[in-house]
């Protein structure tokens, strides 16, 4: 292998991704802004491209085969990470993801590459849906402040509490937004506010906003001064936020070694592969390799488990 070569080929798999990424985009994308057929040649009646009717034939196939029994993607994981994303959609990117990455493994290590790269795919499509949640929970667990701030104020100006809700939704930012206009919504459509709250809270798993809800639920029943209510859960929020704070940053050093020591087997392994394959090679050409990559997963996954939970504080 000449000195060109990799150069080559990390070319070749980056066009790979590129031309994916082209024809997913293109697939799913709404179509504005796009001058009709019959504008553009008068005459030819406005028909569905192969590229859409097979799209659309596999999109039926998983809807019916797939999506209403598949745990993976599902709509509350994907509202969770805010990707408005039908589950049908979901996994189609996935696979269509999973087949490019078997094939640039096959071009990389053999058969036995292709494999784990598409085993890995919807592993790695699980962990990006879970770090967007945690993203997702993080900033609105941020904006809960502002939010009661905004609530209070609302309140004391003369408006109603699903009034002061629905202002929070046109001038809050996402996703504080996003989620009081589905609480205003289910609000229009009879679904009690406390079941919306409730279920708002066990969707993006915040205790401070189950606070907010509860105290919201207790002035419904007994009456009172709910502004001053607000003000008193958002100021213990702002303190419980800044100790969080505090705590993540006293933490970060560990988190940090604890990323570095997990990424660092995996892409040790993955360089030998690329720079020389013959010497990695006799991991998955020989049955001892076999049971040697296996202990290998085993001590990855345990000492994973083991670094996140020392580095996670719960308070």
């Amino acid at each position: 292998m000449t000195v060109t070569d990799p150069i080559f080929l990390a070319v070749g798999i980056v066009l790979c991704f590129v031309a994916l990424t082209m024809l997913i985009t293109i697939t799913f994308k709404s179509g504005r802004g796009e001058i009709a057929l019959s504008r553009r040649r008068p005459g030819v009646v406005d028909g569905p491209s192969m590229l859409t009717r097979v799209t659309n034939s596999a999109t039926s196939f998983l809807d019916r085969k797939v999506s209403k029994n598949a745990a993976f993607g599902s709509r509350v994981s994907l509202e969770q990470a805010g990707l408005k994303l039908r589950q049908v959609d979901f996994i189609l990117l996935i696979a269509c993801l999973a087949v490019t990455a078997g094939i640039v493994g096959f071009i990389l290590g053999g058969i036995a590459a292709c494999i784990l790269f598409i085993c890995a795919t919807p592993l790695a499509a699980k962990l990006f849906l879970g770090i967007l949640s945690g993203r997702r929970r993080s900033k609105f667990d941020s904006q809960l402040g502002d939010t009661l701030q905004m609530l209070a104020g609302g309140l004391r100006a003369g408006h109603s509490l699903l009034r002061s809700i629905d202002a929070v939704s046109q001038e809050a930012e996402a996703p504080t937004s996003e989620e009081f206009a589905r609480l205003i919504n289910e609000s229009r459509l009879g679904r009690d506010l406390r079941e919306s709250m409730a279920d708002a809270a066990r969707r993006l798993r915040s205790e401070d906003f189950d606070w907010i809800s509860q105290a919201i639920e207790i002035h419904r029943e007994v009456g009172g001064d709910l502004a001053e209510v607000l003000d008193h859960v958002g100021e213990t929020i702002r303190e419980r936020t800044q100790i969080k704070g505090q705590v993540k940053a006293l933490s970060a050093e560990g988190r940090l070694s604890a990323y570095i020591l997990v990424a660092l087997p995996v892409g040790m392994f993955l360089y030998m592969s690329v720079v020389n394959g013959s010497y990695i090679a006799t991991l998955y050409t020989n049955v001892l390799g076999w049971f040697m990559l296996a202990a290998a997963l085993v001590l990855l996954a345990v000492g994973t488990f083991w670094l996140s939970r020392v580095v996670q504080i719960k308070f």
